[in-house]
């Protein structure tokens, strides 16, 4: 539908104004709209900010496997006789640690981990320790495993110890739990070649695959998420986890880019990449900033069906990063069906990973990861914020492939980086020809550009692709970090996104995660110290969309529509008929509280209004983990007033507050 300001009489309405209104928002509720997608609101995940080790993934130990280049010691710090080797177990990850005797009983040999910017544990809680070990000349030795605080004035620096007897000359898994006895975020891991007895060890020992988990992660699961972060997740109820990027599907070269398949299988013979945004920036620069793929697509998946969204991966076309290569020829796949057979099988291949019966090739490697059942993925994104005629022709060419061989998944294609101008419009016009069923619009803007955008998506054309708003986030001129000032403007945006549910089927916001340690980009969504994190304005703006997403968009009426560039108030309205609630979503961007008048046009004798108020008017305020709270939502009630065949709800919403007032019809 066509949305249009109009200035509200006492004529055109059953809501009459009995004194001054700033506004007045009616809410036709007997006519439900568009239906509000499942998939609206959700989350997007990108290994950018040591989002995925050090963050998400619960992972305590930095180089586990020792194949980090050029150094493949990164991360431990080594004493005594230390060698890497690599002709180990895994052929994927060759290489290994030969601990030798250090050649005098008071020398010692071994290793210490500095983990994520630290290693960090709590209090009574366990710490599940693995290690691939053997003694390859056949005489048994001790690996003695210990948390330590390196720079502590206590007595002692291990707080927590326990030991692994090695006799074999074949490689064995180890398993310890050790329990911490007290609460650090700067902890390392430290282990000691010893004999039997416990003094320096006389023979030789190989380890490889070092890994330190806590045993609660989320759901309980071994290879298992960090449980706070993966349980934000949960709680903001989304509809939609695309992943695994972002950029990171691209990387700076083809040969750098994420690849599904060496993400899947057994953990400790899944692959090393070196993360693409390690040689992005130098003004904040990580050379040990690597993939482990411990979290990989089946954990996506996995996680996705947890928290109840659809996943929605993304995946190469073909192209290496456009920012990095621009129209470099040589760094791209041939723009031919067989240039391009190795990215058509890939996407293929997936939806029988995530599809497939148990007893096809890649539904095999699901079951055997312990999940027999498919995952009914329904999206797929090809190419990642890719443009011009470089994308167009080799986006053609592998969708039209995965198409034929599945006519049942939804293709989601890119207009771009841009929000606007010349590349989103050609972009906009190749995915109509090309009949994808969504695009991927990508928006990173300062408030200005948000305050120029209410009636963005009015404009929209109705016949075309649907919109998946795949990345966006609101910053100010020299504040690109989370402070409400900015959160405001999301909130008043997704507005418009609500109102035009019959176009915008999915919004995500990006990135999510960042170590506040290890970023190098913001805002992000969600941010994080080894033992705690905190959510931003950003999260519980998105969260209260999602939670109150309802199922059908209901018409409103604004009787003071803001001008492009001008603050105001903006709304949106659902119905829901599962709670059967009318939920309506009212934005003040306004330095000044405002006097609104709800008018629910339908609803007879509604009592009183459940209300979720969000201030974001302390421009400068954000949550940081030493202050988490500093913003969140808060629950209030609200009265209403009864009208001729109507509710009315009269409030005064203070300024740059976000608000949802639910009623039941």
């Amino acid at each position: 539908m066509k949305l249009r300001r109009i200035l509200l009489g006492a004529a055109l309405s059953a809501c009459a104004l009995t004194h001054a209104q700033d506004y007045t928002l009616t809410v036709q509720t007997a006519k439900p709209g568009a239906p509000v997608q499942p998939t609206t609101y959700g989350i997007f995940f990108e290994d950018i900010n040591f989002a995925a080790d050090g963050g998400l993934y619960a992972e305590l130990v930095k180089n586990r496997s020792f194949e980090f280049t050029p150094d493949h010691l990164m991360g431990w710090q080594a004493f005594g006789k230390v060698e890497v080797r690599n002709d180990g177990p895994f052929d994927r990850n060759p290489h290994y640690v030969r601990l030798s005797s250090a050649g005098h009983g008071d020398w010692w040999t071994g290793l210490v981990n500095e983990g994520f910017f630290g290693i960090g544990v709590e209090k009574d809680k366990e710490y599940r320790f693995s290690v691939y070990a053997r003694v390859p000349e056949g005489k048994p030795q001790v690996l003695r495993v210990q948390l330590i605080e390196p720079y502590t004035n206590e007595e002692a620096q291990d707080f927590a110890q326990a030991t692994i007897k090695v006799d074999s000359k074949d490689w064995h898994k180890f398993v310890i739990t050790l329990k911490s006895p007290r609460t650090t975020d700067k902890a390392r891991l430290r282990m000691f070649l010893c004999d039997e007895n416990g003094r320096s060890g006389s023979g030789v020992m190989d380890v490889e695959h070092v890994s330190l988990f806590p045993v609660d992660t989320w759901m309980g699961h071994e290879n298992g998420m960090r449980k706070d972060l993966a349980q934000a997740l949960a709680d903001m109820k989304p509809g939609v986890f695309r992943f695994p990027g972002g950029c990171i599907v691209e990387g700076v070269t083809l040969d750098n880019r994420y690849q599904w398949k060496n993400t899947v299988g057994p953990v400790e013979n899944r692959p090393l990449n070196k993360n693409r945004w390690e040689a992005t920036f130098t003004h904040r620069y990580y050379p040990d900033y690597f993939q482990s793929y411990g979290l990989g697509f089946y954990e996506f998946f996995l996680l996705s069906e947890e928290i109840g969204a659809e996943p929605l991966p993304v995946l190469n076309v073909g192209m290496a990063c456009q920012y990095q290569n621009w129209n470099n020829e040589k760094a791209h796949a041939p723009a031919t069906a067989e240039g391009l057979k190795p990215y058509i099988d890939d996407c293929i291949d997936l939806i029988e990973f995530a599809n497939g019966a148990a007893d096809t090739k890649w539904g095999k490697v699901r079951a055997e990861m312990g999940h027999p059942e498919p995952f009914n993925m329904k999206f797929l994104g090809i190419g990642n914020e890719q443009w011009g005629e470089f994308y167009f022709e080799r986006v053609k060419i592998v969708a039209d492939a995965v198409r034929k061989a599945h006519p049942e998944i939804k293709i989601i294609g890119t207009s771009g980086p841009n929000s606007e101008g010349h590349d989103f419009d050609i972009g906009w016009e190749a995915m109509k020809r090309q009949k994808a069923d969504l695009v991927d619009e990508h928006f990173y803007r300062p408030i200005s550009w948000f305050k120029n955008e209410w009636e963005r998506y009015d404009r929209y054309d109705r016949t075309g692709p649907k919109v998946f708003a795949g990345e966006y986030a609101c910053h100010d001129r020299g504040k690109k970090w989370n402070h409400a000032g900015a959160s405001i403007y999301e909130a008043a945006f997704i507005t418009g996104i609500e109102r035009n549910a019959d176009i915008v089927h999915m919004a995500t916001y990006a990135p999510l995660f960042s170590h506040v340690d290890g970023w190098q980009w913001r805002p992000d969504m969600i941010w994080y110290d080894n033992l705690r994190c905190a959510l931003s304005a950003s999260y519980y703006v998105q969260a209260m969309f999602a939670q109150n997403r309802g199922t059908n968009v209901l018409p409103i009426r604004n009787s003071n529509f803001p001008k492009k560039g001008e603050d105001g108030v903006l709304a949106s309205a659902v119905w829901d008929k599962e709670s059967g609630e009318v939920i309506v979503k009212v934005a003040n961007t306004c330095d000044q509280a405002k006097s609104v008048k709800i008018c629910l046009e339908g609803v007879k004798g509604a009592g009183e209004a459940k209300a979720i108020l969000l201030d974001l008017s302390d421009y400068d305020l954000e949550n940081t983990v030493d202050n988490p709270n500093a913003i969140a939502p808060k629950e209030t009630t609200q009265p209403t007033t009864a009208g001729k065949n109507s509710s009315v709800i009269d409030v005064q919403i203070p300024a740059k507050t976000f608000a949802v007032y639910k009623v039941k019809k």
